[in-house]
């Protein structure tokens, strides 16, 4: 089974879980198709409309840093979430490959990368504030906590290093 492959690392896995979702739902299509066609009050559309928080764009209607800041929030949150889950030792340390502790350990790397590149590429914006930063590492978290389970699952078994 592909989840529990020896030779996958955790913070690989998770790299390549965020990759895909950022290329996936943050491309232009689908971020239009989801403004468009997702119903913000209802559960599934508010949560289709959560996918595209990383959004990267090429676009002339806006500013260059605003543009620049988007495009840098998705990079970081790929970067960002082999960072932290290279950080979290836990995962990779448990006696037991497969344990709930690498799931959690996925989840709450890709949160913090969530909140890490919305803070940091909130002063990239045109006419940055504190309050905008903040709100943007809010937005961050909250699209880690209802997505993170998903780089979870796919750093969930991977290699932990020497046994």
């Amino acid at each position: 089974m592909a989840l529990t492959s020896r030779y996958r690392s955790a913070p690989t896995a998770g790299f390549l879980a965020a990759l895909v979702l950022v290329l996936a739902f943050g491309n232009p299509a689908y971020v239009s198709w989801a403004q468009e066609n997702a119903d913000p009050q209802t559960a599934g559309g508010w949560f289709l409309r959560l996918l595209t928080w990383p959004a990267w764009r090429f676009s002339a209607d806006d500013s260059v840093g605003n543009v620049f800041a988007d495009d840098l929030k998705a990079i970081l949150l790929v970067i960002l979430t082999w960072v932290f889950l290279t950080l979290l030792p836990g995962s990779q340390l448990a006696r037991a490959r497969g344990t709930a502790s690498q799931l959690l350990a996925g989840w709450g790397g890709f949160i913090f990368a969530g909140a890490f590149a919305g803070l940091l590429t909130a002063f990239i914006q045109t006419n940055p504030t504190l309050l905008a930063a903040f709100q943007a590492a809010g937005s961050g978290a909250i699209y880690g906590l209802f997505v993170g389970w998903i780089v979870g699952l796919a750093a969930l078994g991977g290699y932990r290093g020497a046994d």
